[in-house]
C-alpha cells in the first residue's frame, strides 16, 4: 500500500492539533485585559511546550517516514492510534495550563504526561515494526539514518514516563519536566538533522 495518503492524514492530524492549542488561550472581556494577560501566564508556557512538542513529533514522523517506501495495514492501524493521541495532546494542555496552581495539578500533570508517554510508546511502536529486518523500509535507506533514528526514540518513553511519575510527587516540577524534554528534543534534532548521511529531509 502506497504511504503517501497516510503522510497527508498525519500532517493534517499534527496541523489539526496544534491549530487546537491556542483556544485554550482565553480572557474574560467583562474584565481588565492587562491583568489577565498577567495572570494567564501558565496557558502561554502550556501553548508554547505543546506546541513545540507536536512540532519536533512531526519532524521525527517525516524523518522516519521518508525511510519507510510502503505501509501495511498494522502500520495503518498503529497509526491510526497514535495520530488518536496526538489530536487528544490540546485536552490535557488545556487542563495544565488552567490547574497548575491549583488543588487538580496533579491530575493534570498525569493526564498530560500519560497522553505523551502513550504517544512516545507508539512512536517507538511504528518505527521498530517498520525498520524490524527492513520489513517497510526503502531498498537504499541509509543504515546510518536507521540506525540513529532507533537510538534517538528510545529517549522518549524513558524520559516522558520519569516526568509523569514525578507528578506524584510534585506536579510543578513535572510540568517544568515537559517544557525541559521539548528543549532536549530541539537541540537533539538540530544535532540528529547535522549527521552525516541524515536524510530526513
Amino acid at each position: 500500500m502506497p504511504k503517501n495518503r497516510l503522510e497527508a492524514f498525519a500532517d493534517g492530524i499534527f496541523a489539526f492539533a496544534a491549530t487546537l492549542l491556542i483556544l485554550n488561550l482565553a480572557v474574560d472581556q467583562h474584565n481588565a485585559l492587562a491583568p489577565q494577560l498577567l495572570a494567564i501566564w501558565p496557558s502561554y508556557a502550556a501553548y508554547v511546550i505543546s506546541f513545540i512538542t507536536i512540532g519536533i513529533i512531526w519532524a521525527n514522523h517525516h524523518t522516519f517516514m521518508h525511510q519507510i517506501a510502503h505501509v501495511d495495514r498494522f502500520f495503518l492501524v498503529s497509526s491510526v492510534l497514535f495520530l488518536m493521541f496526538i489530536a487528544f495532546i490540546p485536552f490535557p494542555t488545556r487542563l495544565l495550563a488552567l490547574d497548575v496552581e491549583t488543588a487538580d495539578a496533579q491530575a493534570a500533570a498525569l493526564l498530560y504526561g500519560i497522553t505523551l508517554f502513550a504517544v512516545s510508546i507508539l512512536f517507538n511502536v511504528l518505527w521498530r515494526y517498520a525498520a524490524s529486518r527492513n520489513r517497510l523500509l526503502k531498498q537504499d535507506a541509509d543504515p546510518r539514518v536507521v540506525e540513529g533514528i532507533s537510538r534517538s526514540y528510545l529517549l522518549g518513553p524513558t524520559l516522558y514516563g520519569v516526568a509523569t511519575l514525578v507528578a506524584l510527587l510534585n506536579p510543578q516540577l513535572s510540568a517544568g519536566l515537559y517544557g525541559a524534554i521539548a528543549a532536549v528534543y530541539i537541540g537533539e534534532s538540530s544535532i540528529f538533522g547535522r549527521r552525516p548521511g541524515n536524510q530526513g529531509g
